[in-house]
């Protein structure tokens, strides 16, 4: 394939009224790997505008499955994809090791995180913040279109407008495309878009879409994020919670009324959290695929 500037997240989104797009996540040590590969060839026949792929970077380079399956998806697929990196963890060199070999690989565009702190990992003292490492990789790989992470309801490590003030900041270093955080109430999504405007955070910002798949999910988004859940969305886990079948179908149902209002309400674009579920992103991608492309057209 030819990687230029087609192969942009932030040229798709300024091309598009309305982006839709996935994110998956590398296999698990103890998974199979063709299992994932099987998975984005459900997924990929689905068209989404790109596919993010979460961060796995396993010992060293030539291990690290976030940039293999990156790579992959680009060549195999012909679809855009998008490598989450996160820097906590990493040394300026390594970060710059990475860049070099996405880029080597045709793979243009990154979503910048902070990541995770760990109890046993000692940080490893050369970024404190996403914002660091969207301003070191706009320095050293200005090429590279940069993506960051927004929270509709607050990052769980500080509130609302802190957050807002970190997404502002996260722009000025070089972020041109942001993608939230899961919600499940619409109206979070909304203040969120309302106060970036007031910002000038004139960047594309995506929907993070979550299908609720069980209920061992849901107690974990809360430990996780702390999101916060609608009454309709409660009532509707504890109507159908003692069974899988019933409770994957409303998850699925409520994803698409969720999807349904956001783009009714002038949304540029959704980011569904596969959580490589290829048959459920398959579900939701038929109740909403004509609304997507009705927009586009």
């Amino acid at each position: 394939i030819v990687c230029g500037e087609t192969m942009k997240i932030n040229e798709i989104a300024r091309n598009k009224k309305v982006t839709f797009s996935y994110e998956i996540f590398p296999p698990k040590p103890n998974s199979p790997v063709l299992s994932v590969y099987e998975s984005l060839d459900k997924l990929s026949a689905q068209r989404p505008d790109f596919i993010s792929v979460t961060y796995g970077a396993g010992g060293s380079l030539v291990s690290n499955k976030t940039l293999v399956l990156s790579s992959y998806i680009q060549d195999r697929y012909n679809i855009p994809s998008m490598a989450h990196l996160t820097c906590i963890n990493s040394s300026k060199q390594y970060i710059l090791a990475v860049l070099e070999q996405l880029k080597a690989n045709g793979v243009y565009n990154v979503l910048a995180l902070r990541g995770d702190k760990t109890p046993d990992i000692t940080p490893a003292g050369d970024f404190n913040y996403a914002s660091e490492l969207i301003e070191f990789i706009k320095n050293n790989s200005p090429e590279i279109c940069i993506s960051a992470a927004c929270y509709p309801e607050g990052h769980i490590d500080g509130g609302f407008e802190k957050d807002i003030q970190v997404m502002k900041d996260k722009y000025s270093c070089g972020a041109e495309h942001f993608i939230s955080q899961l919600f499940f109430d619409n109206s979070h999504f909304y203040r969120l878009m309302d106060r970036a405007a007031q910002l000038n955070i004139n960047a594309n910002i995506e929907a993070g879409i979550m299908p609720v798949l069980n209920k061992n999910q849901i107690e974990r988004m809360v430990s996780m994020c702390g999101c916060s859940f609608p009454e309709k969305f409660r009532k509707m886990v504890e109507r159908y919670q003692d069974d899988k079948s019933a409770l994957l179908q409303a998850g699925i149902n409520f994803a698409t009324e969720q999807i349904t209002d956001l783009l009714s309400n002038d949304v540029k674009g959704i980011h569904l959290y596969t959580m490589n579920r290829p048959e459920v992103s398959e579900k939701i991608n038929e109740n909403v695929r004509y609304l997507v492309d009705y927009l586009n057209a």
